[in-house]
């Protein structure tokens, strides 16, 4: 049954794939001697995705924000009290789910009984109960989770920079939605964002440790017969133009904070897809690396000028629908950081030696990847909804020059894109 076309021969994994008559992925990699199995049941499907057509259809839907992580929590309600968590808890396994913004994941970590745990994490993901009392009750405790981000500095900086930088794209709001928007959430709209989102052509399953792959792939497939489901057509995501520019170039928040936190962001190109999104991400991870990296001049300048602490990081996120940089953390002086990167980012030297250290680093770094199952997982279903084959990383790596990386730098630091985010303490 199984197909083993996916091959990483490059790294010595061979991960074995199918993909059933209903549409659903399923990949399995075996890691023979592992005590724990880790599986994932995801779809492409996250906060951003509240304008969309169904298939075959031209209506256009809108829903409200935060629905995506709503339909995440109220996946864990079944009928008649049954309770997901003390199912697997009796499993010895281990449950969790999270939203982002273009993606829904739901987990299990067991070191046996993975038959009962599939069967488990299957009803999970595909059982729906939604009803006009447990939707109610829901949006109290969705309600108390928004507040709670609300009074977190860290999340606060972040989203605020994220609301500084996007006009319009939908990356800009918080992923749980606000009080006002899941407080209109109903029950039809979460079943139809259900049987849009979460029909198996739009899902992915992924399994990995100590497992036999055809036997794995046999268990999800009679499970998924009795469903009868055919594959379904493309979604048609609606996003709005992103205009040109930043919404905000600064803003500020007071917060009860020990010392003043402080983050850059710069809006980068979007639409971008499969090896293309893979290539700039990988180059403009090399950049920060050897602009700001723990290793770097720039890095230990600030932090001997007592600028920056050891938790001070810069890193690249993107998607198909947006992309951007950040750069941010504890400062005594968000002020002169600001200004002293301004100065340096644009010309810091970038060698060839560093450029080839780090580039090592990275290859390591991936290697290593495929022993801690749970990373592994996120980083293979965030790349495969991306159009991303994980095992490409090592090609692409060898493939990026330090020319790359110097045009790349050219280009993204536009003031124009840029925009700050600073939670100052209570003076």
């Amino acid at each position: 049954m199984a197909d083993k076309t996916l091959s990483w021969s490059k790294i010595g994994e061979e991960p074995v794939r199918e993909k059933l008559d209903s549409g659903l992925e399923i990949l399995v990699l075996p890691k023979p001697g592992l005590k724990k199995t880790y599986a994932t049941y995801a779809t492409h499907y996250g906060s951003i995705d509240s304008h969309f057509r169904r298939p075959g259809t031209s209506e256009t839907i809108d829903v409200p924000d935060g629905i995506a992580h709503f339909l995440e929590h109220k996946m864990y309600e079944k009928p008649e009290g049954h309770d997901v968590f003390e199912r697997f808890a009796e499993l010895g396994a281990y449950t969790n789910a999270y939203t982002e913004y273009t993606s829904t994941t739901f987990l299990f970590s067991a070191t046996s009984d993975i038959d009962a745990c599939l069967d488990t994490l299957v009803r999970l993901v595909e059982e729906p109960h939604f009803t006009p009392e447990n939707v109610e009750k829901e949006k109290g405790i969705i309600e108390q989770e928004i507040r709670m981000y609300l009074d977190m500095p860290g999340d606060r900086l972040h989203s605020n920079l994220l609301h500084a930088l996007y006009q319009k794209n939908p990356v800009r709001l918080d992923i749980a939605g606000s009080v006002e928007s899941i407080r209109t959430i109903t029950p039809e709209d979460l079943y139809v964002c259900y049987e849009t989102f979460y029909h198996p052509s739009n899902m992915l399953f992924f399994v990995a440790g100590d497992v036999d792959p055809e036997q794995i792939i046999h268990h999800i497939a009679q499970l998924e017969q009795g469903r009868r489901l055919k594959p379904s057509g493309p979604i048609e995501r609606i996003f709005p133009t992103e205009p040109h520019g930043v919404s905000e170039k600064h803003v500020e928040q007071v917060m009860p904070v020990a010392a003043p936190l402080w983050m850059m962001g710069y809006k980068d190109q979007a639409g971008l897809s499969g090896r293309e999104l893979l290539r700039r991400d990988v180059v403009m991870g090399l950049m920060w690396s050897l602009l700001l990296g723990p290793s770097s001049r720039l890095f230990n300048d600030l932090y001997q000028e007592g600028l920056i602490n050891e938790r001070f990081s810069a890193h690249y996120s993107s998607a198909r629908s947006y992309a951007m940089s950040a750069i941010g953390g504890e400062t005594p002086d968000p002020q002169r950081l600001e200004s002293r990167l301004l100065e340096r980012l644009p010309e810091e030297p970038l060698l060839e030696e560093h450029f080839d250290r780090i580039k090592r680093k990275e290859i390591g770094e991936f290697v290593a990847l495929f022993e801690n199952l749970e990373d592994l997982a996120f980083a293979f279903n965030a790349y495969h909804f991306r159009g991303i084959d994980l095992g490409w990383i090592p090609d692409v790596l060898e493939e990026v020059t330090l020319a790359d990386v110097e045009a790349a730098r050219r280009q993204h630091f536009q003031e124009d894109a840029r925009a700050v985010s600073v939670i100052l303490p209570h003076r």
